[in-house]
């Protein structure tokens, strides 16, 4: 058996309810749970100041004032508590909602869903998903929303590369904000008063004839938020799906 697959069987063994047993002797003050819990804490604060991949074990440690080492006692590494992260922060579509509701309506709010978890842990779109492994809250979200879009009569497939292209959107986006947001807070500096540092420049750069394009630009054309460019993006997407779903 290779590294990477005794991970995957002691991952998938932690995220579907194997527990390492704490060694004999005096009663441990840890818990699997309260480490998942610090950790998702100190990537959080990390994500906006120094980025997620300054997340260790030894400041997950510190966070509970233990030692390192008393986490290995509950989880074999830090990709493995990685994953239970992932899951602990998913969440589950509400199934509430009549059976009208449309295709449309319920990626909708699936995507917003997504977009709030992305900003209340902003270490999540960073994390490489390309093999996501599903535990149980991710698995139940995925079947819930598949068992809310399938009365809409489109096939499983083309649902999942829908919900799969989504995911791409919201996450895209929110790692450019996510990115904004720490460059403010390790610059001192925020994004107006970047603009305007280099408004000087860029007005006699206008002036010069050499962009006449740029210097014909309505003066609102830069003047719209994340959350704005989100939803854009998230409308013309599904317009897109609308046009081949409805062929």
């Amino acid at each position: 058996m290779t590294t990477d697959e005794r991970d995957l069987g002691r991952s998938l063994k932690l995220l579907w309810g194997g527990r390492t047993r704490p060694g004999r002797g005096r009663p441990p003050a840890l818990s699997l749970e309260r480490i998942v819990a610090a950790a998702i804490e100190v990537a959080d604060e990390l994500a906006l100041t120094e980025g997620f991949e300054a997340l260790s074990m030894r400041a997950i440690a510190q966070r509970l004032g233990v030692g390192t080492m008393s986490l290995y006692r509950y989880v074999p590494g830090k990709s493995e508590l990685l994953d239970l992260m992932l899951d602990h922060v998913m969440d589950v579509p509400d199934e509430t909602g009549g059976p009208d509701r449309g295709w449309r309506e319920i990626l909708s709010a699936a995507a917003r869903q997504h977009w709030r978890l992305c900003l209340d842990h902003p270490w999540y779109p960073f994390v490489d998903q390309s093999r996501p492994l599903l535990g149980p809250r991710s698995m139940l979200g995925l079947d819930r929303l598949l068992a809310l879009l399938r009365p809409s009569g489109i096939d499983d497939r083309t649902l999942l590369m829908m919900i799969s292209v989504q995911n791409d959107h919201v996450e895209s986006v929110a790692r450019r904000y996510v990115n904004e947001r720490r460059v403010e807070r390790r610059t001192g500096v925020t994004t107006e008063e970047f603009w305007a540092a280099q408004a000087p420049t860029l007005e006699k750069a206008m002036n010069s004839g050499d962009y006449p394009v740029m210097a014909d630009l309505a003066d609102d054309t830069f003047d719209f938020s994340y959350e704005q460019l989100f939803e854009f993006g998230l409308a013309r997407l599904h317009d897109g799906f609308a046009a081949h779903v409805d062929l």
